[in-house]
């Protein structure tokens, strides 16, 4: 029996009788013996809660558990951890997650070791080397989160510098935002980019000064280079990476996880790894709308097939704002490049399409979420969803604003008006505000990225979200961000748009929750809900709040099944705890508790 929690099976005929002359069905499990907190105003704290098949039967003291014990209930001792609803996730890519969890580290500290262009080289060769049987069965070198703002250079490796890792196999590198990567000479070749071919719409290939492209690609460019690599992995490949993507997201505690530009082929691997019963938490996918419209229609729908359900539409208006491509209403502070005067990024589609996506899904009442970075890219959104709304009406379809790293505070003021869903990533405060305020928008403007204050002030709703693998899913770095704002350099980014603490639960929980049509079920430990929990290793709402990202998920609980278990500081998932049979044990465990013994 573990020392961190335990489970027991209790037989006391007493209460079994008791529970049985009052008429009620016994709990399959009864939780108790730590902080829950239900993220239920009206009942923001409880003792215990009882679950059974997988749904909550009761909430509150835990006296009042007695009732619903009988012979075959367990007993889940939190032993001092806190218990609170499962995260659900407000916007990310489980299945690239995969290919985060599968792929050579190149994050910079305190993620991964790549601090310039020779550790990052090292890590890729460190890489093959350990995982030669993948190299020699996949063919090539792929490694995920490289930063240029963090590397000594602060440039991107080129080519030639990937030629040095291997110059048979492809090499790819993907930058840590997802949408830039670079291609040695090998992956080039592969996918067919040489001196004379033309920029994509909507992307652009770097060239070196003689037009021969130097292996950094930009949105469309990296994209169109980087799918065809991914798709000779085949099913099985794309299976494996949805596999690995949702045991990551379980081991921080969602138990809801979102493929945020998903496809066709990527929904069904996802059906495939579930039907195997290997996903280990729900998945809602959002297609592109602008390459699966027809599958979209096909298959969209508000409830599950098994783990798996289609949510609605994708589109992406513009690109990454630390990496220079998100389009801006003015130009960039100080961008660290070969920029133009003037540079303001630029839209990866065209303001027709984004209309035509937009009226597409309203004249469906299909809910399209909108990844829109720069003050430029939400004006085209605000205008379009404008639009539509005048053509459609509301249909209650909820639109969400994904990102919105740069918003004036008009643009806050039209999605409001447009009943649109902020979904904001504060984490950005740490992993480029430093950067934001000396090179994107510069020390005034940097104060009010991902600003959930003056979404706040509104009374406005928002999801806060990690955006993996542009980031690890890491759910406590997500809640030390969303209140403390502090950077990389310890400097706190814009005062003002901090929250307390249970505003960035919420944010979390039951709001992505009704961000995706799910808050009946859902974000709050209630009642007829789902038994999605995660036991932390400590309660956030006691701690110094500048220690909130020292918190650990010790275990995620996806329909009252344990699918991840923290032992020994080493991360493992599908565990599950060994039960006590022993009943005069069983019995003093819960009558302790009862008693006082335990609480918080």
């Amino acid at each position: 029996m573990t020392a961190r929690f335990r489970r027991a099976v209790l037989l006391g005929t007493a209460i079994s009788a008791a529970a049985a002359a009052q008429g009620q069905e016994a709990a399959d499990t009864i939780y108790a013996g730590g902080p829950i907190l239900t993220i239920v105003e009206a009942q923001p704290r409880a003792e215990a809660v009882a679950v059974r098949d997988g749904r909550i039967i009761a909430v509150g003291p835990l006296a009042a558990m007695v009732d619903l014990q009988g012979e075959a209930t367990e007993v889940f001792d939190l032993g001092g951890r806190t218990m609170l609803p499962g995260f659900v996730d407000s916007h990310g890519h489980v299945v690239m997650g995969g290919l985060q969890a599968l792929s050579a580290n190149l994050l910079a500290p305190p993620d991964g070791r790549v601090t310039d262009i020779a550790s990052l080289q090292e890590t890729l060769r460190a890489w093959a080397a350990e995982n030669a049987a993948i190299v020699s069965e996949v063919k090539m070198i792929i490694g995920f989160g490289y930063d240029n703002a963090q590397l000594a250079e602060l440039r991107h490796p080129l080519r030639e510098e990937l030629d040095a890792v291997s110059a048979d196999l492809p090499v790819m590198i993907v930058h840590q935002s997802g949408h830039l990567g670079v291609a040695n000479s090998k992956a080039l070749e592969l996918a067919g980019i040489g001196a004379g071919t033309p920029d994509p719409d909507g992307g652009v290939i770097r060239r070196a000064a003689d037009g021969a492209p130097n292996g950094v690609l930009e949105e469309y460019a990296f994209f169109t280079a980087i799918v065809p690599l991914l798709a000779s992995l085949g099913p099985d490949g794309i299976a494996a990476f949805a596999e690995a993507g949702g045991q990551l997201w379980a081991s921080y505690g969602y138990t809801t996880a979102q493929d945020g530009r998903s496809s066709a082929g990527v929904v069904e691997a996802l059906r495939a790894v579930d039907a195997a019963g290997r996903l280990p938490v729900d998945v809602i996918a959002y297609p592109d709308v602008l390459e699966a419209k027809d599958f979209i229609e096909a298959t969209v729908s508000k409830t599950y097939d098994g783990h798996v359900r289609t949510g609605g539409c994708k589109l992406t208006i513009d690109g990454s704002p630390q990496g220079f491509t998100a389009l801006r209403d003015r130009p960039y502070y100080d961008p660290v490049g070969d920029y133009s005067p003037g540079y303001a990024g630029y839209s990866a589609v065209t303001m027709a399409q984004v209309q035509e996506a937009v009226d597409w899904c309203y004249a469906r009442g299909i809910q399209v979420i909108t990844h829109a970075n720069g003050e430029g890219a939400s004006d085209m959104l605000i205008a379009a969803l404008g639009a539509a709304q005048a053509e459609y009406g509301d249909p209650g379809n909820r639109p969400v604003l994904i990102h919105g790293q740069f918003l004036r505070e008009d643009q806050v003021d039209s999605y409001q008006r447009l009943g649109v869903f902020p979904s904001l990533f504060p984490m950005h405060t740490f992993y480029w505000g430093d950067w934001h305020r000396e090179h994107t928008v510069g020390p005034v403007n940097a104060e009010n990225i991902s600003p959930t204050g003056w979404v706040r002030q509104r009374g406005m709703m928002f999801g806060s979200h990690h955006d993996a693998p542009v980031a690890f899913p890491d759910s406590m770095r997500i809640l030390d961000a969303t209140v403390t704002r502090r950077t990389r350099s310890g400097d706190i980014l814009g005062p003002a748009q901090r929250v307390d603490v249970m505003t960035a639960l919420r944010a979390m929980t039951i709001w992505p929750a009704w961000q995706q049509f799910e808050e009946d079920s859902k974000g709050s430990i209630a009642v007829g809900k789902r038994a999605d929990f995660v036991l932390l290793s400590g309660d956030p709402t006691a701690v110094d709040p500048e220690t909130l990202d020292q918190l650990r998920v010790m275990a995620t609980i996806k329909d009252g099944r344990l699918v991840y278990e923290r032992s020994e500081g080493v991360q493992k998932g599908g565990l599950r705890l060994p039960l006590a049979t022993d009943p005069e044990t069983a019995d003093r465990l819960l009558h302790a508790m009862a008693e006082g013994l335990g609480r918080p």
